[in-house]
């Protein structure tokens, strides 16, 4: 739904899903009798704030929503405590599939990857204080959608959420939302970061947000980003010129006499920036993502997507980087579920922001 179309009417119908009506129902929300805010309600009653969360336990999935298509979810809103950013998985399953299309820890999904908040101010994603997650990516699917969260903390997570959508629509011609999440700590020699691994069929590429963690002093960005189409095999025919001009930047994201400057606009940015030990330190961390809506990198067959670490050492030559680097690619594609990378175990998704209590 472009700004230009908002005025035009439809056939449409809006619900809505959240721990005040578990199941979107017209005519379902404020009837709680019992949830988290019921002792918070005890002297205001029924249609008072009684369900506004969810408690789930260690180990265990919660369904958040199932939905009888056709349908496309409009907009999501979900907060947790940052402790539960890298040890909650969101998951979305479309028409039936046992398959996840969507498998990534909540907080990648939200630009979120090193479990401490950084403001994000895009079109399709935006977090606001202090971890208010929004997604306004179109989820719309023919037959249904389930979409859980599965706890690998053994802690129970208090999780509030919303989700919208619309029922009643023509989804003739669409995609299904899918990601990829992968983790490289650390990016092994001589290797480049997988953002995708080859995923057969046709669809579009929509964005990727990378958490990087630098592991040596130095500038990291010297890397670039290629995408393999339609059979490409050995060489790609997009080829980027670096990180930062990837990700709309230029010359390291280093303002004379500030240093590292973060920035976020409605497709692109470097939203966050760590810097426990000062500019070009080891150890710096970073956040950032590159939403390509204006710009959809459309296949037709397969694609296949990664990246390369680079500095420099001495003599002006490029160094490969053994960098902690996690990606969540979003890319829509013409059938309900593909294969995609095993997720990381909880130790191995682990960032040092939460903390480690695996099962």
């Amino acid at each position: 739904m472009s700004l230009d179309r908002l005025a035009f009417l439809g056939r449409g119908q809006s619900r809505s899903i959240s721990p005040e009506n578990f199941d979107g129902s017209k005519g379902g929300g404020g009837r709680a009798t019992e949830g988290t805010g019921a002792a918070c309600a005890a002297e205001l009653g029924v249609g008072w704030k009684i369900s506004p969360s969810v408690d789930i336990p260690g180990g265990a999935t919660f369904e958040l929503a199932a939905i009888e298509g056709p349908a496309v979810i409009t907009h999501m809103w979900l907060t947790t405590h940052r402790d539960n950013w890298r040890s909650l998985v969101l998951r979305a399953y479309w028409d039936g599939s046992e398959r996840p299309a969507i498998e990534v820890p909540l907080g990648d999904f939200f630009g979120q990857g090193w479990c401490e908040f950084a403001q994000l101010s895009s079109q399709p994603v935006a977090v606001n204080p202090h971890g208010g997650f929004n997604s306004y990516w179109p989820m719309p699917f023919a037959g249904s959608a389930r979409l859980t969260v599965e706890n690998l903390s053994s802690a129970t997570a208090t999780v509030y959420y919303q989700i919208s959508y619309e029922i009643d629509v023509d989804v003739a011609g669409t995609g299904y939302l899918h990601t990829q999440f992968h983790r490289s700590n650390p990016l092994p020699t001589g290797q480049t970061h997988p953002i995708v691994d080859r995923v057969s069929g046709s669809g579009k590429y929509v964005g990727a947000y990378l958490a990087w963690g630098v592991n040596r002093p130095g500038w990291w960005g010297e890397g670039e980003i290629k995408f393999y189409l339609d059979g490409d095999d050995e060489y790609p025919t997009i080829c980027g010129t670096g990180t930062e001009d990837y990700f709309g930047g230029a010359w390291n994201f280093d303002v004379p006499g500030s240093g590292y400057t973060a920035y976020s606009t409605p497709y692109l940015g470097l939203h966050q920036v760590l810097r426990p030990d000062g500019l070009y330190r080891s150890q710096q961390r970073f956040g950032m993502y590159r939403w390509h809506v204006q710009d959809p990198i459309r296949f037709h067959t397969d694609l296949r997507v990664d990246i390369q670490a680079l500095g420099w050492k001495s003599g002006h030559r490029y160094q490969p980087l053994h960098d902690d680097i996690a990606s969540t690619a979003l890319f829509y594609l013409d059938t309900p579920a593909a294969a995609g990378p095993t997720l990381p175990s909880r130790d191995d998704l682990a960032v040092g922001g939460e903390p480690m209590d695996p099962l």
